[in-house]
């Protein structure tokens, strides 16, 4: 992805952030990063929901740090190239949501 990122403001980060939180999305403890754990009926879903966010991601050229086990996938988010949380992950995040929801 083309363009300078920076990192979130303490001002970009209050306007942002309550939506994410509202579902389910939270800071992590000692990194500038926000993560969420999805649960899904079976493997089948928990793959088609990474698959989605993969051709998402790649799209961005921004991928998540992401873990899967059966049904369930636990995400992290940051910007490594500000160091932290950008508005890339917010994006990010919210395309997620949208895909999470759809396969509920």
């Amino acid at each position: 992805m083309a363009g300078k990122v920076h990192r979130l403001s303490g001002e970009e980060r209050e306007q942002l952030l309550p939506n994410l939180r509202a579902v389910g999305w939270h800071e992590l403890d000692g990194r500038d990063a926000i993560c969420k754990e999805f649960h899904f009926k079976d493997f089948n879903r928990a793959f088609g929901f990474m698959t989605r966010v993969a051709l998402q991601a790649e799209k961005l050229d921004h991928h998540p740090e992401w873990f899967n086990v059966y049904d369930k996938v636990h995400i992290t988010l940051s910007t490594h190239d500000c160091g932290g949380l950008s508005e890339r992950d917010i994006n990010l995040a919210s395309f997620i949501e949208q895909i999470a929801a759809s396969l509920s």
